[in-house]
């Protein structure tokens, strides 16, 4: 059911499964079990339902069976933007994992209905076509790959796939709960779209990825300590790859963001990142404040025309500073 290129890189590689006892990681699970591919698995607890316990319990026990190592996370109580604070907590704890025990990629069980619930989303709410392709097999993060294996099949053929082999899962109640906005388009639109043209959307994400990459080319990211610059193209390749960098980084830009790298040189993005232009660059750096900054130090950026809201960064860190100094002398 994996890809052929995609069984060999796992093959080589140390890999950690974001598991939930779930369809989709049930699955991935016994995918990867059976075709031999050497992971471990991870699993965060919200104690939302009792059921959680459960769930916990068989990643346990999964674990032990078939000698993998199961890390568990008891997230706090989440009080308010469930969705976001729960990826955040989620993803922070994988990549902690990623860091500590050198793992080479995260593999999640995102399945074409994951892509095609974030497409309409997206369409929904506006988006170009390279927004719109959404989720990839493959994505580049800052210390690792992430990897959705399954990205090209729907959650029926898992659920075949467990059924026929009489394999164990969970289903989570929440999945149906409308007030999540995911969930609305999972039942309302997605679901159904899938039950009658499964064949022609798996086509047209197939055609979309090609599509892509004709639109944007890629280009190299240098990096120094915190600072990454490089080259613009246009605005829909540079947002694209602005986008995906801080994507690396854990954080997922609005729409609100997006339009304001349209229309301004100088943007901060989430309170935490400055995203600028300097001559034929983009440079992203940590967005800094508190720094004061010598009457020496401003001049010499005010020549070199570095924007003063990426200033206090190059004042902390000298090794950046000296790079785009010679970069831009």
């Amino acid at each position: 059911m994996i890809k052929t290129t995609t069984k060999e890189l796992l093959k080589s590689s140390k890999n950690l499964l974001a598991f939930s006892a779930g369809v989709d990681s049930s699955a991935l699970f016994f995918i990867l079990k059976e075709l031999e591919i050497p992971f471990d698995i991870a699993i965060v607890d919200y104690a939302l339902r009792d059921q959680s316990k459960e769930e916990i319990a068989y990643a346990k026990e999964l674990a032990k069976k078939y000698n993998k190592v199961c890390f568990v996370k008891n997230a706090p109580k989440i009080k308010k933007n469930f969705e976001a604070r729960a990826r955040e907590i989620r993803y922070t704890f994988f990549e902690e994992l990623i860091s500590k025990y050198n793992y080479d990629n995260l593999l999640t069980a995102h399945h074409l209905g994951d892509r095609l619930e974030w497409f309409l989303m997206q369409f929904c709410k506006g988006a170009g076509c390279v927004e719109l392709s959404g989720m990839q097999e493959r994505e580049e993060r800052q210390t690792y790959k992430l990897i959705r294996p399954l990205l090209h099949y729907e959650k029926s053929e898992l659920l075949n796939y467990l059924h026929n082999n009489k394999l164990h899962y969970f289903e989570d109640e929440s999945n149906s709960d409308e007030k999540y906005t995911r969930n609305i388009f999972r039942k309302k639109y997605a679901h159904p779209l899938l039950q009658t043209y499964l064949s022609g959307i798996k086509k047209s994400f197939a055609y979309m990825d090609e599509d892509k990459e004709l639109l944007i080319q890629t280009v190299p990211v240098q990096k120094v300590n915190q600072l990454a610059i490089f080259l613009k193209q246009n605005s829909r390749s540079d947002i694209y790859h602005i986008d995906k960098y801080l994507k690396s980084l854990g954080h997922i830009m609005s729409q609100e963001e997006r339009q304001l790298l349209k229309e301004k040189r100088d943007v901060v993005i989430g309170r935490k990142f400055i995203v600028t232009e300097i001559q034929d660059y983009i440079c992203i750096a940590p967005y800094l404040t508190t720094k004061k900054l010598s009457k020496e130090f401003r001049e010499k950026m005010r020549k070199a025309k570095i924007a003063p809201k990426l200033r206090p960064y190059l004042a902390e860190d000298p090794e950046a500073e000296l790079f785009l100094s010679r970069l831009f002398s």
